[in-house]
């Protein structure tokens, strides 16, 4: 269940990034619609890489030994 939300958030996090990608071609500039998008990706990095490390710490997850 966790690992699914954290999939579907890195989806959402690369589409914000074709996002903001699309609208640099697309704005030239003219807009704020790049800032925009490239923040919600940097949001949602973030709060994926605070779930992964709450995670770790309430015992959902388990690192991989080699």
């Amino acid at each position: 269940y966790f690992k699914a939300i954290i999939f579907i958030l890195l989806i959402f996090t690369v589409y914000n990034l074709g996002i903001g990608l699309y609208y640099l071609m697309k704005d030239r500039g003219s807009s704020d619609r790049v800032v925009k998008s490239l923040s919600w990706r940097i949001g949602l990095s973030l709060l994926i890489f605070v779930l992964i490390i709450v995670a770790y710490y309430m015992g959902w997850i388990k690192p991989h030994v080699i």
